[in-house]
């Protein structure tokens, strides 16, 4: 592979040097060599982070340097679906060509691939070749992604990518299982619907959807209950709506017709009867005041009279 190359050619010297440092010290998290004929373009996979819906994904891609390299950043694209960056476009990370300014000539492959691998798992915030798939469908990917490297390039191209396939798949484990706990995060609804169908009558509803009895201080009517049957922001199947519509209904109905036999409606005073009743107390008031002021005025105006005599 040197003997193609003018090796007194500062980027030349600097990728043969990163070649021979990613054989001498392989890592279990990534691969990437340059091509046989074209050392400025290089075939990588990455292992998806661990504690993440990547975890156990095998993820392909390629690297183009720079003729200026390391003193200009490389470009990144992505060959293998992953729910987070587009496939076959090339990907804006503040490693990569697209934000030249964020580039360190010290910074090298290695340094790129780690990156892109602490990148995976955060937000895309819309970025250029960003996706945002929800975890299950990312979790698909991570397993196919294990079955069968891309299809990509010629022929010496992709039995580079074969060979770093099989040895990745050597240093990934498995995709794990969503736990019980990420399960109910992503279907908050679940529980709730279960424990709605279980409940053998109104009073072990959730809290705020339960029908007050005949000591509450309110009155439901029948539209409130067919409204609350269903707590918000749950979907439940058509099985499970028929179980809430045959099961609890007639006992919510039948609840409801007790609470309105048995603690009648108290009648409140309309707004406008009170605003009458304030105005014309105030009337009142008005006229007694208008009434004493008279009332004094003629008795100073006697007094007068009665000194000038």
């Amino acid at each position: 592979m040197a003997d193609k190359y003018n090796l007194k050619n500062p980027a030349v010297k600097r990728i043969l040097q990163e070649v021979k440092e990613m054989h001498s010290n392989p890592s279990d998290d990534f691969m990437s060599l340059p091509l046989e004929e074209n050392i400025f373009e290089w075939q990588f996979a990455i292992k998806g982070p661990r504690d993440t819906e990547f975890e156990g994904g095998i993820y392909h891609g390629r690297i183009q340097l720079p003729s200026e390299y390391p003193f200009k950043p490389p470009s990144f694209m992505l060959l293998t679906p992953n729910g987070r960056f587009e496939t076959q476009t090339k990907i804006c990370l503040s490693i990569s060509n697209h934000h030249p300014e964020h580039w360190q000539p010290s910074w090298s492959v290695r340094t790129a691939l780690v990156a892109l691998i602490a990148f995976m798992p955060t937000n895309p915030n819309g970025a250029l070749g960003s996706l945002d798939y929800k975890k299950e469908e990312r979790r698909t990917l991570a397993v196919k992604s294990r079955e069968a490297p891309p299809k990509f390039g010629t022929p010496e191209r992709q039995k580079l990518i074969d060979e770093i396939h099989e040895y990745m798949l050597s240093k990934a484990p498995p995709v794990p299982q969503p736990s019980a706990t990420e399960a109910s995060e992503e279907h908050p609804g679940n529980e709730e619907a279960e424990a709605l169908v279980d409940s053998p009558n109104p009073e072990s509803l959730p809290a705020g959807e339960r029908i007050p009895d005949q000591e509450g201080d309110g009155i439901v009517e029948e539209q409130d209950v067919l409204a609350n049957a269903n707590p918000a922001g749950v979907e439940v199947s058509g099985e499970i709506q028929s179980n809430v519509s045959r099961n609890e209904l007639p006992q919510k109905l039948d609840t409801t017709a007790r609470v309105h036999n048995t603690k009648p409606e108290t009648r409140v005073q309309k707004p406008d009867d009170r605003l009458f009743t304030l105005a014309a107390i105030g009337l009142a008031i008005a006229i007694v005041v208008l009434l004493l002021k008279k009332f004094i005025k003629s008795t100073e105006h006697g007094a007068l009279f009665s000194n000038g005599s």
